[in-house]
């Protein structure tokens, strides 16, 4: 189980490039919908995650990690673009 804050998953969510959204439900084969839950705080066990209260928004809790896998290595690709 993996866990972060609210406010650091809007983070990552912000420093995507414009397209992402799709990017990611191709690759996982889902839909662009459920990724844009999964960055919204719309979460729910179908999408694999829980939200509780806390600071910086709330503890989240991931039970599938794989949207937010994705994402953090399209940011970091960006990021490091040569």
């Amino acid at each position: 189980m993996i866990r972060t804050t609210f406010n650091h998953l809007r983070e990552v969510k912000d420093s995507l490039p414009h397209g992402s959204m799709d990017a990611i439900a191709a690759e996982l084969g889902i839909a662009s919908d459920d990724v844009r839950s999964f960055f919204n705080g719309n979460g729910s066990a179908e999408i694999g995650y829980h939200i509780e209260p806390g600071p910086d928004g709330g503890i989240v809790e991931f039970a599938n990690p794989r949207i937010l896998e994705v994402a953090l290595r399209i940011a970091w690709e960006q990021r490091n673009r040569l």
